[in-house]
């Protein structure tokens, strides 16, 4: 097993090929988009990456510590497809443990994509808990939707890059300040989705005061893979905390799945904690079904 800070190129490609080996055997990707996004552009911030590697498969085993919390460690892992079952996986997470100890933490926390089987097996054999549960929803696009009402005070419009990040990220922090992760994005945060292949500005609706030009919300939307096989997600919706009483949650939703719709999309998911019991509400009401279940396990140290 090697222990790198930093992982070169080549190994960031292996780690993309083996997140895609494991993707076409499971349905779904072992590491979020959040790692694959610091993977990709090189700023995973203090972090240990663990990688194991053997002749027959090159890269069998790849598991990243975060390590930015001085409290909190977080760890992410995946192994091939044929290597299971053979102890990599325990081999990561004791390591990841270590490391953790090490650096002081208290907590590890350990993302489980898809709630897997081995997944749950590891975690009871090290003592983990599940305090946070991440549901994926889907729905069809297919059935005519409801004209969208729009507020009177309120326009929706498109995203302007170079124009809107700042406003964006105000609303999205504020929407979401008391969540883990989205509410401590940066502008550059939203900089490096900006320039993801499928980043598309139409595709980010603000909705905004009419008489001031106010944001009040966004719905962002986000389309994964091509022809056929294409998926729509409502990608981040937020509204600001002082425009709550407009409803807004709803107009915004149809807003983004009418967009969807209209680029030809058939289907359309999403993801929210199980505890938000509000939005479960707002977007079972809109025809979303639980799909696939993302666990976040938490380790004392």
């Amino acid at each position: 097993m090697d222990i790198l800070d930093r992982p070169t190129a080549d190994d960031v490609a292996d780690v993309i090929a083996l997140v895609d080996v494991g993707t076409a055997a499971d349905g779904l990707a072992a590491l979020g988009e959040q790692t694959l996004l610091d993977l990709r552009h090189g700023d995973a911030g203090k972090a240990a990456h663990l990688l194991i590697r053997d002749a027959d498969t090159g890269l069998a085993g790849f598991a990243v510590v975060g390590l930015s919390n001085p409290a909190t460690a977080t760890m992410e892992l995946v192994v091939h497809p044929m290597r299971r079952r053979r102890g990599l996986g325990d081999a990561l997470v004791s390591t990841a443990v270590r490391i953790a100890r090490e650096h002081g933490a208290t907590e590890l926390h350990a993302w489980a994509h898809g709630d897997h089987p081995s997944a749950l097996a590891l975690a009871d054999r090290y003592g983990f808990t599940r305090p946070r549960v991440l549901w994926q929803m889907r729905r069809s696009l297919t059935d005519a939707e409801p004209e969208v009402e729009t507020p009177e005070q309120v326009r929706i419009r498109a995203f302007v890059p170079g124009r809107d990040e700042q406003r964006l990220l105000d609303v999205n922090n504020a929407a979401f300040a008391d969540h883990p992760e989205q509410g401590v994005w940066t502008l550059r945060d939203v900089a490096v989705r900006e320039r993801e292949p499928w980043f598309d500005p139409a595709g980010l609706l603000l909705a905004e005061r009419v008489e001031d030009g106010e944001l009040l919300g966004f719905h962002w939307t986000k389309v994964h893979g091509h022809g056929d096989s294409a998926i729509g997600e409502i990608y981040v919706l937020g509204v600001a905390p002082a425009a709550q009483g407009l409803k807004l949650g709803g107009v915004l939703t149809m807003a983004g799945l009418h967009h969807l719709r209209d680029r030809g999309l058939s289907k359309v998911m999403l993801y929210v904690d199980e505890s938000n019991t509000r939005a479960v509400q707002l977007y079972t009401r809109s025809g979303f079904r639980r799909w696939t279940t993302d666990v976040e396990y938490a380790l004392g140290l």
